[in-house]
């Protein structure tokens, strides 16, 4: 089976079964790692708020995010390999067979394991001064 090219991340879901301060470094985390993947995402989150665009995560508000994720799923499985990611049971078994399927906590296992390999790297970051790693975070969250 080829790697998968979209991840559909249910947002609340998610943050609840990590220990995530806030929705920004779930946000962030997630980002981090479709990246790495090689992929894009699709975080979707219930409520209100501006969709934004993270590299290739792009995070999205809806009244339902549940109706949304089931949509994305439908719009992308025959053109791509399409990963839906929720301990929501509705949402896994609506996303269709083609999509492949996966827990929260299963997949915050899976990220947990790639960014403990990711940080025995030696990273640019790491010998970057505190101002200049301040002006970078300030790009890369798109502030001024």
């Amino acid at each position: 089976m080829s790697e998968p090219s979209l991840y559909l991340f249910d947002g609340y879901n998610l943050l609840h079964a990590g220990a995530f301060e806030d929705p920004r470094e779930l946000r962030d985390a997630l980002a981090s790692f479709v990246a790495l993947k090689g992929a894009r995402g699709v975080l979707v989150f219930d409520g209100h708020g501006a969709d934004e665009t993270h590299g290739p995560l792009e995070v999205r508000f809806a009244a339902h995010a549940d109706t949304l994720l089931e949509r994305l799923a439908a719009e992308h499985r025959g053109r791509e390999h399409v990963v839906i990611v929720s301990s929501d049971a509705a949402i896994r078994e609506t996303a269709g067979r083609e999509t492949q399927k996966l827990s929260s906590r299963t997949f915050l296992g899976d990220l947990e394991q790639i960014v403990h390999r990711e940080e025995r790297m030696r990273q640019v970051r790491d010998q970057l001064d505190p101002e200049t790693l301040a002006a970078l975070e300030r790009l890369r969250r798109g502030e001024p």
